[in-house]
């Protein structure tokens, strides 16, 4: 069942040809990316002990985004790319937490909604690096992980319907759909996921 919105922005497909234009920078960001994915998940079990009824559901999205991190850095191992010293500071989830609001509750809705809106940009953005890819593997590798991306956006959202009402939770996530596709379209373009 699809709970996540459609995205208000749509990544024009010439994205993707820059980025295979610089798809070893891509690929560092990518592994990056997957990594805090992973530590995001983990990062709700820890601050929500309390809310027995999506931990589960947490630790195996958090050990997912551990095997795509584990899957990119293999691809990485064979075409001779290491991780970077040092990552540079991602504007477009800066931009994004500064939407946050305030209150202990309020902020960790709208954390699990952006969750959802940032795993649903990331399935658009292999989809079009799937649709580009001439390489096959590269292809295969980003097709499979369009798909389990995508699943990632329903799931944030079914964990905010648990705990606050569906007119509340749609009603701020439509507005931080709307202002991350404005994050989006003035974010410049580079080999980067976001």
């Amino acid at each position: 069942m699809k709970l996540s919105l459609d995205l208000e922005y749509s990544t024009p497909p010439e994205w993707a040809n820059q980025v295979l234009e610089d798809f070893d920078s891509f690929l560092q960001d990518h592994a990056d990316c997957e990594r805090k994915a992973s530590s995001m998940a983990m990062s709700f079990v820890a601050k929500c002990p309390d809310k027995v009824e999506i931990i589960p559901e947490l630790i195996d999205t958090a050990l997912e985004e551990l095997e795509h991190f584990q899957a990119v850095y293999q691809l990485m191992e064979k075409r001779g790319v290491r991780l970077p010293d040092r990552m540079p500071k991602d504007t477009y989830i800066d931009r994004l937490i500064k939407l946050c609001r305030s209150s202990v509750q309020e902020r960790l809705m709208d954390r699990m909604l952006l969750a959802s809106i940032i795993e649903c940009r990331g399935a658009e953005r292999f989809r079009l690096v799937a649709e580009a890819a001439q390489d096959a593997e590269i292809k295969q590798f980003y097709k499979r992980l369009w798909t389990s991306e995508a699943k990632h956006g329903h799931i944030f959202v079914k964990f905010a319907l648990n705990y606050w009402p569906e007119e509340e939770v749609y009603e701020r996530l439509e507005y931080l759909n709307r202002e991350e596709g404005k994050i989006c379209e003035s974010t410049p373009w580079r080999a980067a996921l976001h």
